[in-house]
């Protein structure tokens, strides 16, 4: 055998790896420049997919002899902001948006057995029944004093207080997110009071999750930054090269989704200008261009707004706008698209949104934090809506119809904002949070939040395994 190729074995028996006698066959068979480079690359790979032994197939792969299955890379946009806003004014507004928040969600749980039993709060107040009432409404307040917690909930008939005195119920009611919808089981106390016996928020059902045909894979990522002095250039580019390499996940990729933040923007908090490199919007996105333009043609990229990036900044957000860079709008593979947007690839339902609600929800909910996001999205799952909180720092704008809400059921939930990474499993919904590319900032050091950069969350629509390529520790 060739000196070459029993370094290059020795190489992988001594990761711990097993080598299939057909690898030995088509070793012997063809000539291959760099063998010990390829054989590092496949050691590399299959480690983080703990998986350690090497194939002929493997050899084939990575070397472009095999002939593999044509990949289905269908996409739907479902759901999307950008042509359906129409801001109305003020109060009426206001109130429009709050009353198709209230008629929608009443909707969604009006199959729930509970329902046919609900009660206006108007007439709950009038007859004050000695029976148990069901009642539902907007929460607009909530508060804990001496062991008994306080709910105060508006329906289009009047507004109503209950208290809690059940410990139980107290933690379920101290989860609950202001401005969301609920639905209360409630008896007429002794004092004349109303006491909650449940509480009963939307929530998704068991999900049974659609998959791709093929073993196609997705891409997810957000908060790229770009114009910052802390992003990560280098490695988004190391990413951008990867995905047209040999690797047997990179030749599979078909879609990437970019969940907001593309630029650090201008003016978004003070003194940023200290940590620009680009001081100018255009700047910054041709530089995205730039990078993204790389980005093998057969990969479709969906790329959405965040709170940096140009636009209106009020949720629902659309599309970034054309008058900032046509060149991402003129890429036949780029899909510029708002924020929240719903997109089916190959079937798979992916819910996109890039989380700015998340700063007011962890704010104002016991338990929540940043370094867990997926947390906070089990909380919006169950509200059914991506920004119930009306007055925090996260603008809403008066939408006759409120596009925040989630109707439809997703396979996976993607969002980003707070820059750490996470990963779990809702009732059959895959929940991701990807992330940036961005290094750790000053304010960021200063507040304790520890971000995870770097990081190409990749997903298997066939079978939604899950796979974390880290481009910082690599380079």
């Amino acid at each position: 055998m060739k000196k070459d190729i029993v370094f290059a074995l020795n190489y992988a028996l001594n990761k711990g790896f097993q080598i299939h006698p057909n690898a030995f066959e088509i070793l012997g068979k063809i000539e291959i420049r760099d063998l010990e480079k390829v054989i590092r690359d496949i050691v590399r790979e299959k480690t983080k997919q703990k998986v350690f032994h090497i194939n002929q197939e493997d050899l084939e792969v990575f070397l472009g002899l095999k002939e593999e299955e044509e990949l289905l890379s269908d996409h739907k946009i479902l759901s999307d902001p950008t042509q359906k806003i129409t801001s109305s004014e003020g109060v009426v507004g206001f109130s429009a948006l709050f009353s198709d928040r209230f008629s929608k969600l009443k909707r969604i749980v009006s199959s729930r057995p509970e329902a046919k039993l609900l009660k206006s709060i108007s007439s709950v107040i009038a007859t004050k029944s000695d029976s148990d009432i069901f009642i539902c409404g907007l929460l607009v307040e909530r508060s804990s004093e001496r062991n008994v917690t306080k709910l105060v909930i508006d329906d289009p008939t009047g507004s109503l207080e209950s208290i809690v005195f059940d410990k139980d119920l107290q933690n379920v009611a101290n989860g609950l997110l202001i401005d969301q919808f609920v639905m209360e089981r409630i008896s007429l106390g002794r004092n004349g009071g109303f006491i909650v016996k449940d509480i009963i928020v939307p929530n998704i059902p068991d999900h049974v999750p659609n998959y791709s045909k093929t073993e196609t894979f997705a891409v997810f990522l957000s908060d790229l930054h770009v114009g910052s002095r802390y992003f990560m250039e280098k490695e988004l580019q190391e990413f951008v090269l990867w995905l047209s390499s040999p690797d047997p996940i990179a030749r599979k990729v078909r879609f990437v989704l970019v969940a907001g933040d593309i630029i650090d923007g201008i003016g978004i908090y003070p003194n940023q200008e200290k940590e620009l490199v680009f001081t100018n919007v255009n700047e910054q996105l041709k530089k995205v261009v730039e990078v993204f333009e790389k980005i093998p043609k057969h990969v479709k990229v969906f790329i959405m707004p965040g709170n940096h990036d140009p636009g209106r900044r009020a949720l629902p957000q659309p599309a970034i706008p054309k008058k900032y860079s046509l060149d991402l709008w003129n890429h036949e593979n780029f899909f510029m698209i708002g924020n929240p947007a719903l997109i089916s690839l190959n079937g798979v339902k992916v819910l996109m949104f890039h989380g700015q609600s998340i700063d007011d929800i962890v704010r104002t909910t016991p338990g929540l934090s940043f370094d867990n996001p997926t947390k906070v999205m089990r909380q919006l799952l169950q509200a059914r809506h991506l920004s119930p909180i009306y007055g925090g720092q996260t603008p809403l704008a008066p939408e006759v119809e409120d596009m925040m809400l989630i109707d439809d059921v997703p396979d996976v939930f993607h969002v980003g904002h707070v820059h750490v990474v996470g990963l779990d499993l809702y009732k059959g919904v895959l929940l991701i949070n990807s992330g940036a590319w961005q290094n750790q900032t000053p304010f960021q050091a200063s507040v304790g939040i520890m971000p995870t950069p770097g990081i190409a969350v990749i997903v298997n629509l066939k079978n939604f395994k899950v796979y974390r390529k880290d481009f910082k520790t690599e380079n």
